[in-house]
């Protein structure tokens, strides 16, 4: 009988290491041109290689209906925040608080130092935290990222949508 190989990982090089997860699950036909849309710019921005981003993982939820996603691994919380407040995630993330285009998205950070964060929006099932913590308005205290986790909002990069535009009409 052969042995398992078991293996273990030294983790103190990334002392600030943040896992994502991510998912973008389709509520709508026009969902499945959304979520194909998004392939090909995420690829190109993983093929970027963004600063802090170790690595970038493809995962498949469902099938039906569709729910895929990535997971993240990124060198500290700084890298990652930079990352969402520049282009190109800043324009997506605007562009889908504008208009989820028939999806629904959601991510949840887990952070090696401690605490966790997630948001969720325009999900019609619940997934992750959601199905079994309170939920509560993505507005205030629990806007950003950077608010859940209890940070001083000294961001080097200003929010890629502040949070009084999204109470704006929009003028498209």
């Amino acid at each position: 009988m052969a042995r398992v190989d078991r293996q273990t990982v030294d983790l103190s090089g990334f002392p600030n290491l943040v896992v994502v997860y991510l998912g973008m699950r389709v509520n709508a036909l026009a969902g499945v041109k959304t979520l194909l849309g998004f392939g090909p710019k995420i690829s190109r921005s993983v093929a970027a290689r963004p600063d802090g981003l170790l690595l970038h993982e493809n995962i498949f939820y469902s099938l039906i209906p569709p729910h895929v996603g990535m997971r993240q691994y990124w060198r500290d919380f700084q890298s990652l925040e930079s990352w969402t407040r520049s282009e190109p995630h800043q324009l997506w993330w605007k562009q889908f608080l504008r208009d989820s285009g028939g999806t629904g998205f959601w991510h949840e950070a887990y952070f090696l130092r401690g605490g966790m964060e997630a948001i969720y929006d325009d999900l019609q099932q619940p997934v992750g935290f959601l199905r079994f913590a309170p939920s509560h308005p993505a507005r205030g205290p629990m806007f950003s990222a950077r608010q859940r986790l209890g940070l001083p909002d000294n961001a080097p990069i200003p929010s890629a949508v502040p949070e009084s535009e999204l109470d704006r009409p929009q003028n498209d």
